[in-house]
């Protein structure tokens, strides 16, 4: 990796038609972050199809690169652009979900300053349509998370996880050891934290680092996504994978 692109920062987003109508919201606030000298950050947007219903929300910027793909959810959508641009550092922006200011930086901090830590997240407000938002109870305190942490938490907590996966900054090189987002019809954001916390120590900031936008044509709102059937399997492999992880003894980073 040249120099350049080891300063950088892979910002990669999922859309699919619904949801592209957000994306000059998530632009603006991805454009209103600032970095340390010497650091930049790409956006690559990864169309979960190949409609004709996205691009003309895309920006027309040298920093932005939109791709699209047949589809496969936005887990496989995230993965797949992973191929289009480097970086040391991926950070996760969903379409319909805006960075508050400073919370790139925040991230960056919080793993440079610490070799040892794959991955750091943020607090999340909901975003509501009429423009207020609401906290999440019981965020943990400010500082680093230990591994399986997240996951106790969660398999004692009806699968809800202590930090939210859409605020997930990570090192490439561990994102794409564990073979990026998990393929499943959802949870895949889910099932990507949790195989993290099984191998690395991660970060969490108090400050809110995100705006999740609730809104009636997201994923997570449909009938599909709270099947019980269905989320019980999605749920049982995602626990299964994370316990493997830890069983494996798999460190990260690797000891010397």
């Amino acid at each position: 990796m040249n120099a350049a692109v080891n300063r950088r920062i892979l910002v990669v987003t999922a859309v699919h038609a619904p949801s592209a109508r957000y994306l000059p919201e998530a632009w603006s606030s991805l454009r209103a972050q600032e970095l340390p000298e010497g650091w930049e950050w790409h956006w690559v947007i990864q169309e979960d199809g190949t409609t004709d219903a996205v691009v003309p929300h895309v920006p027309d910027d040298a920093r932005v690169t939109f791709r699209q793909g047949r589809p496969g959810g936005p887990g496989v959508a995230r993965t797949i652009a992973l191929a289009h641009s480097g970086g040391a550092y991926v950070k996760v922006l969903d379409a319909d979900d805006r960075l508050t200011p400073g919370a790139l930086a925040r991230d960056l901090a919080a793993l440079e300053d610490e070799p040892g830590l794959g991955w750091a997240t943020s607090r999340v407000l909901d975003l509501l349509p009429d423009g207020s938002t609401v906290g999440f109870p019981g965020d943990p305190e400010g500082g680093p998370i230990e591994r399986g942490a997240v996951l106790d938490h969660w398999a004692a907590n009806g699968y809800l996880a202590q930090i939210h996966p859409a605020s997930l900054f990570v090192r490439r090189e561990l994102l794409t050891a564990l073979g990026g987002w998990m393929a499943l019809p959802a949870s895949e954001d889910t099932g990507l934290l949790l195989a993290l916390n099984a191998v690395s120590r991660g970060w969490f900031t108090p400050e809110v680092g995100l705006l999740y936008r609730k809104w009636q044509g997201q994923a997570t709102g449909q009938a599909s996504h709270v099947d019980p059937a269905e989320r019980e399997a999605r749920m049982a492999v995602v626990e299964a994978r994370a316990r493997s992880l830890a069983s494996f003894r798999w460190n990260y980073p690797a000891a010397g």
